[in-house]
């Protein structure tokens, strides 16, 4: 049997200009300039005002249309909602402004590259191959990664060539074109199938009659394992050589590349884009003053011309072609209105986070050590600013500052805190910092254990486990103490 009853239910939901606030906080300098070009050409209402005076601030206008259902051509409206002939145009304007806005040129630079395939492709178009093994030879080049290295099993071609291709081969007839055609190519290196082959690959290009190359062409054959885990005591036993000798074989492998195909674009168009900082940071005379990059402070305002046009077809309400085309332009300027107060509230959201993040990391700004780095999690700007700590997320996510000591990743200034065994707070950015200085300094021919840098940070205060010491030293990409022995 079928029952009716009232309920009522309380829940959040996000206006349109809500969510429209939220993309764009998260977006850094060069991502909001794309989308605020793209807004200008989607909304011809929406326009940069050039000419304008920065005096006139936009939160002294006043926002006083009413938000009118579009649903329905024959919506009435009130026209001189947006005509404004004693009013200043909608537009956003900061004056914080840095004072050498033009130093950061927003273009990126196109440069046409030639990919690792193309390359490979017109060098294997010069030999002297028969058809089908160029077939061949051409798809095992289209099956090298970025690295020029070939990760699938030969089988697994040999089956897809049969399938796709229509050819009908052997896993050896395979190989042999792979290590008689494809891995002869240029650069060397090219075509390998692990680690191993791509060293001696390149290292079999150079004079084997130099003593230091045969020696490590040995060692990359022989001892390649010793190599990788630095057993250098087990190959100077093995080779019954000095240990000059070693080093000398090792700087022949150090020049090496692990990555044959890393200098070739991955793309046939690749952006080099440098990183412009949102904001700036200035210190003057020991004062900390953030400012806004102006690229995310530009000048808009509604277009004066789509309102009067606006004008024009409202005075025919009897036209039904005049309406719609009314409605239309009501629809734009009202998403126009709307993009502005987002990007105002946008500039006001940034800067009061990166004045809280002064605030609170006043002294590293000044002094530019990162031993000043106090404890600073999300939450702690959070509860100076009154956002969301998602807001905060949001506005320092791929987010860069100019400061007077150099550029800096907004997200590398939060860390969480330790307790010293004198009570204080400690950043574990600080802890970081000293334990990459203790591994600078060590003994390489003796690298210090974890267990080593846990009494060497004790007494220094820092009363952290050892592993907290290998948490940090991978975050560090510090390898351990084995693989940082050198002779």
């Amino acid at each position: 049997m079928l029952k009716q009853h009232l309920q009522l239910k309380l829940g959040q939901k996000l206006a349109p200009q809500q969510i429209q606030l939220m993309k764009l906080i998260q977006l850094h300098t060069l991502e909001f300039e794309e989308e605020l070009e793209r807004e200008l050409e989607e909304n011809p209402a929406l326009e940069i005002a050039k000419d304008e005076s920065k005096e006139d601030e936009y939160s002294s206008l006043e926002d006083s249309y009413e938000d009118e259902g579009t649903e329905s051509i024959e919506t009435d409206f009130d026209v001189d909602q947006y005509l404004y002939d004693d009013e200043p145009s909608y537009k956003t304007a900061s004056s914080n402004y840095s004072p050498d806005d033009e130093e950061y040129d927003n273009e990126s630079l196109l440069t046409e590259g030639q990919s690792l395939y193309d390359y490979l492709l017109e060098q294997i178009h010069l030999v002297n191959i028969i058809e089908e093994d160029l077939k061949i030879a051409e798809y095992i080049i289209g099956n090298l990664d970025t690295d020029g290295y070939l990760r699938r099993e030969v089988k697994s071609l040999v089956d897809d060539l049969a399938f796709s291709q229509g050819i009908y081969t052997t896993k050896e007839r395979v190989d042999d074109i792979l290590e008689n055609y494809v891995q002869k190519l240029d650069p060397p290196g090219v075509g390998a199938r692990g680690l191993q082959e791509c060293l001696l690959l390149q290292i079999e290009k150079k004079v084997s009659s130099d003593k230091a190359v045969s020696l490590a062409a040995n060692i990359l054959r022989h001892q390649f394992d010793a190599l990788t885990n630095k057993h250098y005591n087990k190959i100077i036993q093995k080779y019954d050589i000095e240990e000059d000798d070693l080093k000398d074989a090792l700087d022949e492998i150090s020049r090496l590349s692990p990555k044959v195909g890393g200098n070739f674009d991955t793309q046939t168009i690749t952006i080099n884009q440098e990183i412009i900082p949102d904001f700036v940071i200035q210190v003057k005379e020991g004062q900390v003053v953030p400012m806004l990059n102006s690229k995310n402070a530009p000048t808009l305002r509604v277009s004066e011309e789509y309102k009067d046009i606006l004008t024009t077809y409202s005075h025919d309400k009897n036209s039904a072609e005049h309406k719609q085309a009314a409605l239309f332009i009501k629809q734009k300027l009202d998403a126009a209105k709307w993009y502005i107060d987002a990007i105002n509230q946008r500039q006001n959201t940034l800067l009061q986070t990166i004045n809280a993040i002064v605030k609170f990391q006043k002294d590293y700004f000044i002094s530019g050590d990162e031993k000043s780095l106090k404890p600073m999690i999300l939450k702690d700007v959070a509860d100076i600013t009154g956002f969301d700590i998602s807001t905060i997320s949001r506005v320092v996510k791929s987010k860069y500052a100019d400061t007077p000591n150099g550029i800096v990743y907004l997200k590398d200034l939060f860390s969480d805190s330790l307790t010293n065994d004198d009570g204080e707070e400690v950043s574990t950015k600080e802890i970081k910092t000293y334990l990459q200085e203790v591994i600078d300094k060590e003994n390489k021919r003796k690298p210090l254990t974890d267990d080593a840098l846990v009494v060497i940070l004790k007494k220094q205060g820092y009363n952290i486990a050892r592993r907290t010491i290998a948490k940090y030293r991978e975050q560090l990409n510090i390898p351990v103490a084995r693989l940082r022995k050198e002779l």
